[in-house]
């Protein structure tokens, strides 16, 4: 892929992941908003995290949806899914306010899981994929900040969700007929190791995170105190930040700094927990969160096309944080509502001493894994490359030969992940065997590991 491509290519990423930042914030802070008008904030606390805990559900689901719908079948699941979200948005603001929102969350989180398993598969190179999560999360944001600012109705926020949920559809289409599927799909026990200590991790720092956002959403939710937007550009510019400090060094100090950013974390619960200045609290929450919503999405995509199911593990980052503030809702109420000030603080210590512990763990194992695995996925490249040059396959063909050597997929599979049709496939496949001289499939593989 030339330069022009990759810039294209990345803008597209930027765009639709974007769009789904401030599709799910918007959605989120909309069904907050309704549902204060009708529960208790202690209850609209735990109805904000059971939609998390949904769209959880959602970001696990997509594998199975990616994995049964193929070609066409993909793009109609993709429409009906927009369809049904898009009622929903509209449907949310008139009548059975909690069950569709809900069953908006779950979908959403399918929607989310797609956005960013093809993003990564459209990536030429994960060389600035901090700095492209950072800059995508920095657009949702400010587009949440715009929206809220300029649109005071309930109605019209419900209508601009529902167009960039159709526009959000429309380049998942388009960009899923032209993904690279530079994707290798393997797993060993260094990828299981890495990928168990991150969801541990993120879990651990989910619960220090959560109990953050509870805080903040009760004192909104109350009625105490108008936290405003202003917050929000705080978030989008600690997002864009991150962004760009997560990618010094390919990435290698990524964990240490996120774990500096948990010191702040921490010490902005105490000064909530001690009725110390809200607004100090309110600062370092945005400021950090932005780092951690970077941190989880980047983390998984970063490992994500070296393990066995890419489709998974690309938004497991939503999904492990979404599903752990759903589980630990009701706890965390229980621990701000409560006046044992020191057990609260014994227990945040207790997780912040965990954190440090996985976090150091997580930075050694991650950059041993992705040094092992940069390296074959070069090492194959090039073995690839070297063999395609002397059997003079064109880029077409090498990429077909790719497909029939490196995977156990079928010809009809390998036709509609390449978007050609069975007969064109077979072409190729002819012309393989003519110029590399074989006759069949397992021919052609040994012949190349040979």
């Amino acid at each position: 892929m030339n330069m022009k491509e990759n810039f294209k290519n990345n803008i597209y990423i930027i765009m639709q992941m974007g769009l789904f930042t401030f599709l799910f914030l918007g959605t989120e802070y909309l069904y907050v908003d309704l549902l204060s008008l009708i529960v208790s904030q202690d209850a609209t606390v735990l109805a904000q995290n059971y939609a998390l805990g949904a769209s959880g559900i959602g970001f696990l689901l997509y594998p199975i949806f990616h994995r049964l719908l193929n070609g066409r079948l993909k793009k109609i699941g993709l429409l009906l899914i927009g369809f049904i979200s898009i009622s929903g948005l509209v449907l949310m603001t008139s009548l059975f306010t909690l069950v569709i929102g809900l069953l908006l969350f779950l979908l959403l989180g399918i929607l989310g899981s797609s956005v960013y398993y093809h993003s990564m598969d459209m990536m030429d190179t994960d060389q600035y994929l901090a700095r492209i999560v950072g800059i995508s999360y920095f657009l949702g944001i400010m587009l949440q900040f715009v929206s809220n600012n300029l649109i005071q109705s309930e109605l019209m926020q419900s209508i601009l969700l529902a167009i960039s949920l159709l526009i959000l559809i429309i380049l998942l289409i388009k960009n899923s007929s032209t993904t690279s599927h530079n994707i290798e799909e393997k797993q060993d026990h260094k990828s299981n190791t890495v990928g168990i200590i991150l969801i541990i991790l993120i879990a651990l720092m989910t619960c220090m995170f959560s109990t953050l956002d509870n805080a903040v959403t009760l004192v909104h939710a109350g009625g105490h105190m108008d936290i405003g937007q202003w917050p929000r550009i705080l978030l989008a510019l600690s997002g864009l930040t991150s962004g760009f400090i997560f990618d010094l060094q390919k990435r290698r100090y990524m964990g240490i700094s996120m774990y500096c950013i948990m010191v702040l974390s921490t010490i902005c619960i105490a000064v909530l927990k001690f009725a110390g200045p809200f607004i100090l609290g309110l600062i370092i929450f945005y400021l950090s969160a932005g780092f951690f919503a970077v941190f989880f999405i980047t983390a998984f995509m970063e490992i994500a096309r070296y393990m066995k199911i890419p489709e998974l593990w690309a938004g497991m980052g939503r999904a492990i944080n979404n599903i752990t503030a759903a589980i630990i809702a009701s706890p965390v109420l229980a621990l701000l509502s409560s006046n044992s000030n020191l057990s609260a603080i014994i227990l945040i210590l207790v997780l912040f001493v965990a954190v440090s512990i996985v976090s150091v763990i997580y930075t050694v194992q991650k950059h041993d894994f992705i040094k092992v695995q940069t390296t074959e996925v070069i090492d194959e490249k090039e073995k690839l490359r070297r063999f395609s040059e002397l059997y003079s396959l064109t880029e077409r063909e090498s990429e077909v030969f790719d497909h029939l050597v490196n995977t156990e997929d079928s010809i009809q599979v390998i036709a509609e992940n390449l978007y050609v049709s069975k007969r064109t496939l077979e072409r190729y496949v002819s012309a393989i065997y003519e110029k590399t001289g074989v006759k069949s499939r397992i021919g052609l593989l040994n012949l190349y590991h040979k």
